[in-house]
């Protein structure tokens, strides 16, 4: 654990540098005052945060000189618990794409003490939404005419809000159920200038991401994943899309849109009943869990091997459980990874060679994907080590996810003074991977919280391998997909 706290320590420069170098960063972009005020206002709040939790740790290392080891690894917990709370507090008032790193950086945490886990827990949750009137002026500047003459119904009051807009809940003419997701006013703004000031987003990363990321890589894939996200026209298109892909799937549902009120600002689909993340969680039986993670699973997998296209943002929110139907929604669509030519290609080896336990292979493999330079100077059996950890739920016959086993993978995968350190060092991840790291850490994480137990890497061999069907789910998911190709 001792890393994480490096790295925060590491950052926090970067991350404070960032934050008042607003004339290098904004050179050449035209802002208006209100725009620069509002850029000012991000940034000294991430600076603030930043100064604070150094003098935080700078008090905990003067008073931890003479205390006994374990005092000193009570001061280190809360200082980590602090932090989490800090943090939480400072980005979940901020909307936008700081909002949006720090529901990212809440994925790995599994690691941290359960305080600081709850803490960062709560960026996940809704943030506060806008004021009814700005909601409704959003829907009348977008689509031309106020709520209540667009909607049969309109409720005024969201029933969800996220970091970049919020759900309200209407009834169309023809009396459909609607989910009318309006965009902040003035975010597409805050963005922009988070997306912009890039330096402070590199500085937040490295404080928390993973060392065998390019932190760089991974903000620069983020901004430009988050640019689209500003546009809900393109969020309607691969919603759209995936609707289509998976229409009358058995377990697998994904919303239509209604494209004559949706526009640039403006969402709206179809309206689903259904729990919660934390309402299933509280009440599943872990047959339904079981239930759920594989078709959370056979999505993920289904849509990055057989479609080339996947929902980058496994967020808690983003889905909707049925468990008494065996089924789960999918929502939002906005961070989008589409695989360009020869990215899969050339991941497929790489997870071939963990897979089948062949060191050389993976190295050989990593090297050519340009995930590890070709005079590394380690060993295979090393890196084989250090790289085959989290895909241990697929080597192994049976596996049962718990949260104590993505945590503790996880500090392995950042302790960058433990015997892996050297490695990760030498590990870089191109930028067209960053998205699918955080869908396979995010999955995890989800799956650690149901502590589910299924054949994982027969599973996965059904999409990678097209190998026959391991279970009930996989031969329905078979069956559809076969009377689906051939109704095509």
């Amino acid at each position: 654990m001792k890393s994480w706290r490096r790295r925060l320590w590491r950052a926090a420069p970067a991350v404070a540098a960032g934050a008042v170098a607003t004339g290098a960063i904004g050179a050449g972009i035209v802002l208006s005052d209100e725009d620069r005020r509002n850029r000012i206002d991000r940034q000294a709040r991430i600076w603030r945060l930043s100064v604070r939790r150094l003098t935080a740790w700078a008090s905990v290392k003067v008073r931890g000189r003479r205390a006994t080891a374990e005092k000193r690894a009570r001061l280190e917990e809360q200082y980590k618990i602090r932090s989490a709370q800090d943090v939480a507090e400072v980005l979940g008032n901020m909307k936008g794409a700081i909002m949006k790193a720090g529901q990212m950086i809440s994925f790995i945490a599994e690691g941290l003490p359960p305080e600081a886990q709850a803490a960062l827990a709560t960026l996940q949750a809704d943030v506060p939404p806008m004021a009814p009137s700005l909601a409704e002026k959003v829907v009348r500047d977008e689509l031309g005419a106020d709520p209540e003459k667009l909607f049969l119904h309109w409720d005024p009051v969201p029933k969800a809000a996220a970091s970049i807009g919020q759900v309200h809940k209407a009834v169309m003419p023809d009396g459909r159920e609607v989910a009318v997701k309006v965009q902040y006013p003035g975010v597409d703004r805050a963005i922009k200038s988070d997306l912009d000031n890039a330096e402070l987003l590199y500085g937040m990363f490295a404080a928390f991401a993973l060392k065998n990321m390019d932190v760089h890589a991974l903000v620069d894939e983020l901004r430009a994943r988050m640019g689209d996200e500003l546009d809900y026209r393109i969020e309607a298109r691969h919603q759209s899309e995936f609707a289509e892909r998976y229409r009358g799937h058995p377990f697998i549902h994904v919303p239509d849109v209604v494209p004559e009120r949706s526009s640039r600002r403006v969402i709206t689909s179809e309206w689903v009943d259904g729990l919660s993340w934390a309402e299933f969680l509280g009440t599943a039986t872990q047959g339904q869990k079981q239930v759920a993670a594989e078709a959370l699973f056979r999505f993920a997998e289904g849509s990055i091997w057989h479609h080339g296209v996947f929902n980058g943002d496994p967020h808690p929110g983003n889905y909707r459980f049925h468990p008494k139907k065996g089924k789960v929604t999918f929502l939002d669509f906005g961070l989008v990874k589409r695989w360009g030519p020869g990215e899969l290609e050339s991941l497929s080896p790489i997870l071939d060679a963990i897979l089948r336990q062949d060191a050389p292979g993976l190295v050989q493999s990593l090297v050519h994907a340009g995930f590890l330079p070709p005079d590394h100077g380690h060993s295979p059996e090393l890196i084989y080590e250090f790289c085959s950890q989290p895909y241990l739920p697929f080597q192994l016959e049976e596996f049962t996810y718990t949260s104590e086993f993505v945590g503790k993978t996880l500090q392995k995968m950042l302790d960058m003074t433990g015997e892996y350190g050297e490695v990760i060092k030498s590990l870089n991840m191109p930028p067209s991977y960053v998205i699918l790291d955080r869908v396979v850490w995010g999955f995890s994480a989800l799956f650690g919280k149901m502590e589910v137990t299924s054949r994982w890497g027969r599973i996965l061999s059904e999409y990678i391998g097209d190998a026959p069907p391991s279970t009930e789910m996989g031969r329905i998911d078979a069956e559809w997909r076969a009377k689906a190709t051939a109704g095509r």
